[in-house]
């Protein structure tokens, strides 16, 4: 295994896995608008000094720029990137006006901005589908076929043929779902309810916690009960239940990125787990080297967290914009314009401060501010 692939294969698999990505969120927006009879007047891949671009017969500007970081579809009526509106969308002709995003009614420009982050769903879902068709399902039963001496589960009084009906109040139906479970939770506390030999018993324990190193310089605790899966049970997935097993598969990986980011917002878990760009562009250098499918697996993770990034309710994000939708809805009148404004900076400053700590932290996982120190001392 290559833990350290060459800089010219990280930067080609960072393009790889981000230049389609946003390619496909911002197509969403773009073919959602078109259906709305919105004209787009710039499609960009990436910020910053423009590289090369062409215009199509629409009069859409098709641009690749020089910073793959994100993109944007700048619509008629848009004063900015950001899906500003220009205060002079008013004093268009009547056509224009008919084709400008603002013009449109609210579920529209809804639908329009959501689609983004559906379309980064979407295929994430047919990417895990297609997995799902080809390998199967994994379904081996949460019944402890092993339990290791001296764990947490040991510590608990779990025995080997015990199957784990739940924890912290959570059902589990497969061995999967005690691993997702613990993994994300090292030391903390948990009720674990266990089924032996048709007796419920419920008992107090704490999760394992296990220092790992993702192969990348980076030490991190994980969770862990100290018990081994039985025989392992895979099925296989039909074509039409695929779909149903990658929806599944997507809403347990935003359910453990919800989970995770409230232990960092409470205090669990360390900012410094935080990652951004460059530790994107290190781990998808080491996905290619792992294969095809590897890197595949790795970009619909990357999409998942695309689309749901982009669905917090902070202004400049798509989020922010639904959240602006839904109090149009209720208030039955737009935000004012001031209130934007005022929304669309804070937003920004909440944005750039994010991009800081994770470009440090990422800095700080490449050993730069050691090496400074070193220097310095």
């Amino acid at each position: 295994m290559i833990h350290n692939p060459g800089f010219l294969l990280t930067v080609l698999a960072f393009v790889a896995v981000i230049g389609p990505l946003v390619f496909v969120h911002e197509l969403g927006h773009y073919l959602v608008g078109r259906w709305c009879g919105v004209k787009a007047e710039a499609f960009s891949i990436g910020f910053g000094p423009e590289l090369f671009a062409w215009v199509d017969r629409r009069g859409t500007r098709w641009r690749v720029a020089a910073l793959p970081l994100g993109g944007y579809v700048r619509f008629k009526g848009d004063m900015n990137a950001a899906s500003m509106t220009d205060p002079a969308w008013l004093e268009m002709s009547a056509k224009d006006r008919a084709e400008s995003f603002p013009a449109k009614p609210l579920w529209q420009r809804a639908a329009i901005v959501a689609a983004g982050p559906a379309i980064n769903f979407l295929f994430a879902i047919l990417i895990l589908a297609t997995f799902a068709f080809v390998h199967g399902e994994s379904r081996t039963p949460a019944v402890a076929g092993l339990v290791q001496p001296g764990s947490a589960a040991a510590s608990a009084g779990i025995v080997a043929g015990d199957r784990i009906v739940s924890l912290g109040g959570r059902t589990m139906t497969t061995f999967d779902d005690i691993r997702l479970y613990a993994q994300i939770r090292p030391g903390e506390p948990v009720e674990i309810v266990l089924d032996r030999n048709g007796d419920r018993i419920v008992k107090q324990g704490r999760i394992g916690s296990v220092a790992e190193d993702d192969g990348l310089g980076n030490k991190f605790n994980v969770g862990r009960l100290g018990i081994g899966p039985g025989k392992p049970v895979i099925e296989p997935v039909s074509l039409w239940r695929a779909p149903v097993v990658a929806i599944e598969r997507t809403g347990q990986i935003i359910r453990t990125m919800v989970e995770t980011l409230g232990q960092i917002a409470s205090g669990g878990r360390s900012v410094k787990e935080l990652g951004g760009p460059l530790k994107i562009a290190q781990v998808s250098g080491q996905a290619a080297t792992l294969g095809v499918e590897s890197f595949i697996f790795f970009a619909a993770l990357i999409s998942i967290n695309l689309g749901f990034i982009n669905l917090l309710p902070i202004p400049m994000l798509d989020g922010g914009h639904l959240l602006f939708y839904g109090i149009e809805a209720v208030q039955r009148r737009p935000v004012s314009a001031q209130a934007q404004e005022w929304a669309y900076r804070s937003g920004l400053a909440v944005l750039m401060a994010m991009m800081l700590l994770v470009t440090f932290n990422d800095l700080s996982s490449f050993g730069l501010w050691k090496s400074l120190s070193g220097l310095i001392g």
